[in-house]
């Protein structure tokens, strides 16, 4: 089976984040879609490994905001490459919350859309939740970050538990520096220039160990 042809496929890039009253957290997917219009309705996809699951499944009920094309790695990086079990993902960077009180950030958000989840599926590794939209908002003029720009424009790679999580990717996604370059083998980030030893990853927090030349 050639996996590059999952590569294809075309996809946004989204944050999906839900609160059940003492928690709150979200995570980065590109399976977010329209499944009905009457009545208005969406489903995604989401690692059972993530708290945001186990959030979505107690508070029945989710956001997903559409980031647009000038979302920095770093915001990528803190809903994608990071665990909600270990950081609260929404300190520190600007966020609202929803009618029911489900937060969303508003950063480089193109629009954002409320839901309550009306049934879920388990598909083996991940839980399909579809949702009845309740509120729907754009927030930006910008153009909406693709999954393919992600990866051709930001360099960036996809987070392990991600339903499209291509081990062979790093390969795929490899170009020639024009000058000495490193990269983070968890999230992808590449750094310029020398790596010193004490050097952390700006995206996922890793050390240097785990950057590798990219020639």
């Amino acid at each position: 089976m050639d996996m590059q042809a999952f590569f294809k496929m075309s996809y946004g890039l989204y944050v999906v984040s839900s609160s059940d009253g003492a928690r709150r957290s979200g995570c980065v997917v590109n399976t977010l879609t329209q499944v009905t219009a009457e009545p208005a309705q969406l489903m995604v996809a989401i690692n059972k490994d993530n708290l945001t699951a186990e959030i979505i499944r107690g508070a029945g009920r989710f956001t997903g905001t559409v980031l647009s094309e000038d979302a920095g790695m770093e915001l990528i990086g803190r809903f994608g490459f990071h665990s909600g079990r270990e950081m609260d993902k929404f300190a520190e960077i600007p966020f609202a919350e929803d009618a029911a009180g489900i937060p969303y950030p508003t950063g480089h958000a193109a629009a954002r859309f409320s839901c309550r989840v009306v049934k879920e599926l388990d598909v083996g590794t991940h839980i399909l939740f579809i949702g009845e939209v309740e509120e729907a908002e754009r927030l930006l003029d910008e153009e909406p970050m693709t999954y393919a720009y992600y990866h051709r424009v930001k360099k960036g790679l996809t987070p392990k538990n991600a339903s499209s999580y291509n081990p062979t990717e790093k390969a795929a996604v490899r170009e020639a520096p024009k000058k000495e370059s490193w990269r983070c083998t968890i999230c992808g980030y590449v750094h310029e220039g020398e790596l010193p030893e004490d050097f952390t990853c700006p995206v996922c927090g890793v050390g240097a160990e785990l950057f590798e030349k990219v020639e």
